[in-house]
């Protein structure tokens, strides 16, 4: 888009339209979404920010990343799924409503994203045993898998709190991690003598129909232990629970998303195919939503695996459709389907880097509603408007004929196989200006972009590249814009690749406040300005 916002700060809705919506944010969900978003799919991930291991300090058992911080694991994946135009954005999702092809998923920030494949990772929320303090240790002395952070309690004086009779079956691992274990049985759990003998005579303390009453705090607050019901009390320096776990599936209940009892009666699960369908048609869950056993490695991998799957039901869907749609280009010509979204003027920063410059052929990329290519026109350059939406398009042709003015327009996607070639003899990089003014160019790893833009300047020509401060965007990105900028190429890529070949001068790199030109909206008032001349 090349034109700067209407004068309005009126913040309706967002509708965003994509090929899939992932809701939650965690491994499974990024790894699905890297799936995706490497088979050339648009994905928006939701994610509120509430993972299951939040009050965890390191994950374990995940093969080269053992002890890492979960929110490093995060913050990695979240850069990886990005570098393949995978937006995500912080935000709840309060209800699924449609159907496969067309779900509208709702955020409470007013934002709906259309997408025609669901995939559920909200993970499960735990309920814990009713004990006093057991909450404030939960996470850090107090835990509930012997795998993920069994490890790091070996040989110390450990506790183990029995509310149903399938925590029985943790019982060995504890004992083989330390041999002071206190196994504490809730009353009402059954155990059978023989059962009750074994743990006795493997030199486990088993106190049985006893009722945790409330955690021992040491002095400097860390965890000492438990006290029972009937007063007395067990010293210890961590404590395994089992939980209840719930899924948080409350946003695809209403089109029918449905939990079911687990298997080991402890709670409720989604359940799922073996390449993670749910019962509804266009709707996936993956990671321990559907399996509660699920640590980070074994949840990443599923999603992984279910990732494919829905990339798999989506190309299949689109070849019987003789059919290769863009979910990107959808997003753009809904948006471009309605009124008028910019002012109609050329950009106030563009008008003081093109005035003066010798006229020729320039191609404007990303030309939105067409202020900028319109403007160069009158300016006497022979102008190509390129833009991913076909509706924008139309938009500069019926105003460039309203006009008379000889401007060409091209549907082109900046990612796609030469997108900016001139089918001339010799016509490579045929323009004597490129602009580029808001382009949402999603990334990719190896810039295609960014290098089939470069790629289109003359020798001799300028590149004019205009961006919104990032710095502001980011931190927009948890209020009411529904983007994430950094799913897009910046400008920082731009000066990168320009700074790695010596045809090119940089000759302007600056944030600076927009000249007058076209209104604004409020939070975008400064301009990222890049320009660069390529040696003749």
């Amino acid at each position: 888009m090349s034109e700067h916002h209407a004068a309005t700060e009126s913040a309706p809705s967002f509708v965003r339209h994509c090929d899939v919506a992932v809701i939650g944010g965690s491994a499974a969900g990024l790894a699905a979404a890297l799936q995706l978003g490497r088979q050339r799919r648009s994905v928006i991930v939701v994610d509120s920010g509430e993972p299951r291991n939040a009050r965890a300090e390191h994950m374990h058992s995940f093969l080269g990343r053992d002890g890492t911080d979960p929110a490093e694991l995060l913050a990695a994946g979240r850069a990886e799924v990005r570098g393949y135009g995978v937006e995500v954005l912080s935000g709840r999702v309060t209800r699924v409503t449609g159907a496969a092809g067309a779900f509208a998923v709702e955020l409470a920030e007013g934002t709906e994203i259309v997408a025609r494949r669901i995939v559920v990772a909200t993970g499960l929320s735990d309920e814990l045993p009713e004990v006093e303090g057991l909450e404030e240790q939960w996470g850090r002395a107090v835990f509930h898998c012997p795998f993920c952070h069994g490890f790091e309690v070996r040989d110390q004086r450990l506790v183990q709190l029995v509310t149903h009779p399938m925590e029985l079956h943790a019982v060995p691992l504890m004992r083989q991690l330390s041999d002071r274990l206190t196994v504490v049985i809730a009353d009402g759990v059954e155990i059978t003598d023989a059962e009750l003998q074994a743990l006795r005579s493997a030199g486990i303390d088993v106190r049985l129909a006893a009722t945790a009453r409330r955690v021992i705090v040491a002095a400097g607050g860390g965890f000492a232990g438990v006290e029972l019901a009937d007063g007395t009390r067990v010293d210890a320096d961590a404590m395994l629970v089992g939980t209840r776990f719930h899924p948080r599936s409350g946003p695809v209940a209403g089109i029918g998303v449905q939990a079911s009892a687990h298997a080991s009666g402890m709670g409720e699960v989604i359940e799922v195919d073996p390449m993670g369908a749910t019962a509804i048609d266009g709707v996936y869950a993956v990671g321990s939503i559907t399996e509660p056993g699920q640590q980070v490695l074994s949840a990443a991998a599923h999603g992984a695996r279910v990732g494919g799957a829905v990339a798999i039901g989506l190309a299949t869907e689109d070849l019987h459709a003789a059919a290769r749609p863009s979910g990107s280009a959808t997003d753009w010509d809904h948006r471009y389907g309605g009124d008028a979204i910019w002012s109609g003027n050329p950009n106030g920063s563009l008008v003081v880097e093109a005035t003066g410059l010798p006229v020729g052929r320039a191609l404007d990329v990303g030309a939105g509603e067409g202020g900028d290519a319109l403007w160069l026109a009158e300016q006497g350059w022979d102008v190509t408007a390129t833009d991913i939406s076909s509706q924008a398009l139309d938009r500069i042709g019926a105003e460039a004929r309203r006009r008379d003015l000889p401007v060409t327009c091209r549907l082109a996607d900046a990612n796609a196989r030469d997108p900016f070639l001139v089918e001339e003899p010799g016509a490579a990089g045929a323009f004597d200006l490129v602009t580029a003014a808001y382009a949402s160019i999603p990334r990719t790893p190896d810039g295609r972009g960014v290098r089939s833009m470069l790629g289109a300047v003359a020798p001799g020509g300028t590149l004019i590249v205009l961006s919104h401060d990032p710095d502001a965007m980011r931190a927009h990105r948890h209020g009411h814009v529904p983007f994430d900028p950094d799913a897009y190429v910046g400008i920082d890529d731009i000066v990168a690749e320009l700074d790695a070949d010596p045809a090119w001068t940089i000759e302007i790199n600056d944030t600076r406040t927009r000249p007058p030109g076209a209104a604004s909206a409020g939070r975008h008032v400064d301009d990222h300005v890049l320009r660069a001349r390529r040696a003749g």
